[in-house]
C-alpha cells in the first residue's frame, strides 16, 4: 500500500490531519518517507542546496567554524557539528578549508546528525578521504558537553513543518488534510477557538499563520546546548526574518513546484523557516543570538568576493562558470536575499564572525 493511500485510510479512521503532521509523515515515514527512501540532491535530483551551488559556500563556512575556534581562544578540543548534513559536500569542501588552521584540524571530533540512511551512506563516502572522520548521533541530546560545539545547520529549518491557521471572517480555523469522497486528499478548514498563540501583528482574514513547534524547539535546544558548551550555532536557510503572514507550504520534484497531496513520500516539501520564532525560544532559553541578515550579505562579509575572484585567476577557462555560482549564492531575487543567515551563540562576549556590527 502507497504512503498516499495509507494516510487517506488514517484520516477517514481518525479525522483531518495537521499539515505539520502531515508533512513529517511524507518526509519521515520509514517504509516510504522522502528523507527515508529517496532523497535526490543536485542537479538530477529534486532540489539543489547552496553547497552544490559552488564549493565557495561550504569553503567559507569552513573558515568562519575556523575563526569561531580562535575567537573561543583556540581550545584544544572542540565538537564541529552539522546538523542535516545533505550528502556531505559542505563539510567535505570545510574542512578542505580547514587546512589552512591544522591545529584547528587536530582540534576537531566531527558529529553529523542526520536520520536519513541514504544520506547518511552519501555522507560517509564524501567523508571518506577527509581530514576528519565523522561520527554520526541521533540528534542534540547526543552531544557530549564537556568541550565547546561549533555547529551548522544549512536547510534544516525548512524540514521542520508548521501547523498552519487561517482568519476567516467568522473567526480562526486551521488547515488540515482530509479526504473527499473518492478517498482523495484534501486541504480542509476546522473552526477553533484557541490551542495556540494568536499573531502579534495584524492580519486579514484569508491570511495564513504558520506555527512550527519543531523549529521553536529546536532553538530553544541549540541555546542550551551552547550555553552548556560554549560556542555558537549558524543557522542558513530560507525564510522570514520578521513576523508575518504567509502560507510557505510547497512541493519540490525535480526541481519544479508540484502539489503537496499530490504524491507523499515522492516529493520534498519544505516550509519556510521561522527566524524570529527560533531566536526568541534561544534567548528564552539563555543564549545569545544574532539578527538575521540576507545571505549575500553575510557571505560577502566572510570574504566570497576574494574567494570568487582567486578561483577565477586560477582558472580563467571558467570564470563565467564562477560568476554565475556567486550570482546565485549572493545575487538579488536569488539565495543572496531569500535566504537568511543567523547565529546563536555564548558565552555574551563571543563575536561571530559574519556579524559584527
Amino acid at each position: 500500500m502507497t504512503l498516499k493511500a495509507r494516510l487517506a485510510r488514517e484520516i477517514a479512521l481518525t479525522g483531518p490531519m495537521t499539515v505539520a503532521d502531515y508533512v513529517n509523515r511524507c518526509l519521515h515515514d520509514p517504509q516510504d518517507g522522502y528523507y527515508a527512501t529517496r532523497p535526490a540532491l543536485g542537479a538530477g535530483g529534486d532540489f539543489i542546496t547552496a553547497p552544490l551551488v559552488s564549493q565557495m559556500f561550504g569553503e567559507l563556512i569552513g573558515l568562519w567554524a575556523v575563526e569561531t575556534w580562535q575567537r573561543l581562544g583556540a581550545p584544544e578540543r572542540v565538537r564541529l557539528v552539522e546538523v542535516g548534513p545533505g550528502d556531505g559536500t559542505l563539510m567535505a569542501d570545510a574542512l578542505r578549508a580547514a587546512r589552512l588552521a591544522p591545529d584547528f584540524l587536530q582540534a576537531v571530533d566531527l558529529i553529523l546528525i542526520e536520520p536519513s540512511a541514504p544520506l547518511r551512506a552519501m555522507q560517509a563516502r564524501m567523508l571518506a578521504d577527509s581530514d576528519v572522520h565523522p561520527r554520526w548521533v541521533s540528534g542534540l541530546e547526543r552531544i557530549e558537553t564537556d568541550a565547546p560545539v561549533i555547529l551548522i545547520a544549512n536547510e534544516v529549518l525548512d524540514c521542520m513543518p508548521a501547523r498552519q491557521f487561517v482568519k476567516t471572517a467568522d473567526g480562526w480555523a486551521e488547515r488540515r488534510v482530509g479526504v473527499d469522497d473518492a478517498g482523495a486528499l484534501i486541504f480542509g478548514l476546522v473552526a477553533i477557538n484557541g490551542g495556540f498563540t494568536r499573531p502579534s501583528f495584524e492580519m486579514a482574514p484569508g491570511q495564513t499563520l504558520e506555527i512550527s513547534d519543531q523549529q521553536a524547539v529546536f532553538g530553544r535546544d541549540l541555546a542550551r546546548l551552547v550555553s552548556a558548551t560554549s560556542g555558537a550555532a549558524l543557522l542558513i536557510d530560507y525564510g522570514r526574518a520578521r513576523p508575518e503572514a504567509g502560507d510557505t507550504l510547497q512541493g519540490l520534484y525535480r526541481h519544479r513546484k508540484v502539489d503537496p497531496l499530490a504524491a507523499p513520500g515522492e516529493a520534498d516539501l519544505t516550509q519556510w523557516a521561522d527566524f524570529p520564532a527560533v531566536l526568541e525560544a534561544a534567548v528564552h532559553a539563555g543564549a545569545d543570538v544574532t539578527g538575521c541578515r540576507d545571505q549575500g550579505d553575510f557571505l560577502g562579509r566572510l570574504g566570497i568576493a576574494a574567494r570568487s575572484e582567486r578561483l577565477m585567476a586560477a582558472r580563467p577557462d571558467v570564470a563565467p562558470v564562477i560568476q554565475r555560482q556567486l550570482d546565485r549564492l549572493t545575487g538579488p531575487e536569488q539565495m543572496g536575499t531569500l535566504f537568511k543567515a543567523a547565529a546563536i551563540f555564548s558565552p555574551r562576549s563571543l563575536m561571530v564572525p559574519g556579524f559584527e556590527a
